[in-house]
């Protein structure tokens, strides 16, 4: 397997976190819960990107290394689309999207206030072209996997006279 589809893999994975880091740093847009957990797939899409090209002289676990880091890509870009659906109101976030459970003890209720996360899961900080940061995520998590999926089906194909 030529090391091109897993380090493209890679790269669009970096690039991914850098444009994260680049709207947290760089303009202050400050991630919700749902935010950082679909960074974490982008660091494992890296790794894995990064063994399959070292290992590109070995097919097969070339070939499943740049499997799972596509598959990685894609688990950040079904936790952006559960994070849209948050958004619209569509459904509920996790515990950690800021919601708060009733409680009848004005202590705990306060505890519970106090504790909550700053960025609620549930409010667009960014849109662009009415899409989410999140939004773009899946969309790009998607063409970004369409594109590796379809390189390694090209590199993998069977050419006359081969």
């Amino acid at each position: 397997m030529a090391a091109v589809t897993p380090l493209f893999v890679a790269g669009a994975a970096a690039a991914a976190l850098i444009a994260a880091l680049i709207s947290q740093y760089g303009f202050d847009l400050q991630p919700c819960v749902l935010c950082i957990w679909q960074r974490w797939p982008y660091v494992a899409a890296i790794l894995l990107g990064v063994a399959a090209a070292a290992l590109r002289r070995n097919r097969a676990a070339a070939a499943a290394l740049t499997a799972l880091a596509i598959l990685a890509v894609l688990v950040s870009g079904g936790i952006g689309a559960f994070h849209v659906g948050v958004e619209q109101g569509w459904w509920e976030g996790t515990s950690g999207c800021g919601s708060l459970s009733s409680t009848d003890d004005l202590a705990a209720l306060r505890a519970q206030i106090m504790s909550a996360p700053i960025v609620r899961c549930d409010e667009i900080a960014f849109s662009l072209l009415g899409i989410s940061m999140a939004g773009w995520n899946v969309l790009f998590a998607l063409g970004v996997a369409l594109v590796a999926v379809r390189a390694m089906l090209k590199q993998n194909e069977v050419r006359p006279g081969a």
